[in-house]
């Protein structure tokens, strides 16, 4: 948000300095150079003497009443030729020599004017030019009052855009603290302003839309949990019923066909349960966290795995220290990456774990078939399965993973799945400090 309004005001500044050199062009252009006229006004005295007092005397008189102003002035005026003037001035400057006209060199502090146009006054008059230099021209000063002319504008237009702008960047930083709030799983975040905030009309589409969103997640939850505690009733009674039945039965066809049964009912069972898990998730309420030693969490994850042939190693830095964490939800998400790599591995796991100024880092890594580099982030979405071939040899439903990154994520963690250096697949979960 900060970005934004840098922009904006580098562009207004941006702007204002384009317009004052565009000003100052236009005004040159169509009115002449305002420096120019300041410089003529402040040699207005000495272009007095030359056009009231030299210039209106008798051919026999001009060159002694110039001699006179030489005397009583501290300018020093000179004869030049009209070849030198003309070298010293510009072309355009030069054209206006030419007429007969005075020109100004502000920045030497110099006028130029030809003594005469047709020869009148002397021989060789017309070739000549009077010179005046050090006259009282103060540049300087000219240009602190243009600059200050430009500075008070400046001025005057940055004061009312920083008022309107300030009071847009307040109101985007409020709906920018509820959008992260919101995004972080508080569902009842709202941006409570005023009608009269410039930003209000987009709040309350933020706020509609925050309703309709959380309205529609309520919805999906209560009908996952009320489905999910629903089907446990049938799923209960049929279990009683399979076992009854079971007793009963002689026929060994029968009791086999009974005990395939039973296990469907079984991962029948396990799916609510999983799915009343993950409906537990979608909610930071849900969080208990509390400070809590990372390394001990990590070693109780391996001892809560089921047996498996392959190896597991187990290589934690020493330096892990503690963190703020729900020590349930965390050993729910290990554990899951674990028993995925249980299912996959062909010999050889291994949990490790770091820790940096900024972050706790676990990884989970195995030997075996590995995950392609464009399913790595499906691999996180509920039900979805890399080979449905397998669903029977390998068990679960594809929930483990999606239920490990919502319970990192409620740890403000994230989850992601990278090749592994033992040529399957590594999980890796890093955690904030």
């Amino acid at each position: 948000m900060n970005r934004i309004f840098f922009r904006f005001f580098v562009l207004v500044m941006l702007s204002i300095t384009a317009a004052t050199f565009v000003i100052y062009f236009a005004f040159s252009r169509l009115f002449g150079d305002p420096l120019d006229d300041i410089a003529r006004s402040q040699a207005a005295a000495q272009i007095f003497l030359l056009e009231q007092y030299v210039d209106k005397a008798p051919s026999d008189e001009w060159l002694t009443r110039l001699n006179n102003v030489r005397v009583v002035s501290d300018v020093r005026y000179d004869l030049v030729t009209l070849a030198e003037a003309r070298a010293a001035l510009g072309s355009s400057s030069g054209t206006a020599l030419d007429r007969g006209e005075i020109v100004l060199d502000p920045a030497r502090r110099t006028l130029f004017r030809r003594v005469d146009l047709s020869g009148e006054r002397y021989i060789g008059s017309h070739e000549e030019v009077l010179r005046a230099e050090n006259l009282p021209i103060d540049i300087g000063q000219a240009l602190k009052m243009e600059a200050l002319r430009y500075v008070i504008v400046a001025i005057a237009l940055l004061l009312p855009i920083a008022l309107w702008s300030r009071s847009h960047w307040q109101g985007l930083q409020a709906l920018s603290r509820v959008a992260d709030e919101f995004g972080s799983g508080k569902l009842g975040a709202r941006a409570r302003m005023k009608p009269s905030e410039a930003v209000y009309p987009l709040a309350e589409r933020i706020n509609h839309m925050a309703d309709r969103i959380e309205d529609l997640l309520e919805a999906q939850k209560s009908l996952l949990h009320s489905v999910s505690h629903e089907l446990r009733t049938p799923i209960a009674r049929l279990e009683f019923a399979l076992e009854l039945l079971d007793a009963r039965a002689k026929d060994p066809d029968l009791s086999r066909r009974i005990g395939a049964m039973e296990g469907d009912l079984r991962e029948l069972n396990a799916l609510v349960n999983e799915l009343l898990d993950m409906s537990k998730l979608d909610s930071a309420r849900n969080l208990q966290a509390a400070p809590a030693p990372v390394a001990p969490v990590l070693r109780e994850c391996t001892e809560m795995l089921p047996p498996s042939p392959h190896q597991l190693d187990c290589v934690l830095a020493e330096d892990l220290g503690e963190l703020e964490l729900d020590r349930r939800l965390l050993a729910r998400a290990v554990c899951n990456l674990l028993r995925n790599a249980q299912k996959y591995a062909t010999g050889r796991i291994l949990l490790a774990a770091t820790r940096n100024p900024h972050a706790v880092e676990i990884t989970v890594d195995d030997d075996g078939p590995g995950i392609p580099e464009d399913e790595r982030e499906k691999v996180f979405e509920p039900f979805y399965r890399l080979d449905r071939s397998r669903d029977r040899a390998t068990g679960g439903f594809g929930l483990g993973l999606s239920i490990a990154r919502k319970a990192v994520a409620l740890h403000g963690g994230t989850v992601r799945a990278e090749a592994s250096r033992l040529g399957g697949a590594r999980f890796v979960i890093t955690l904030p400090v």
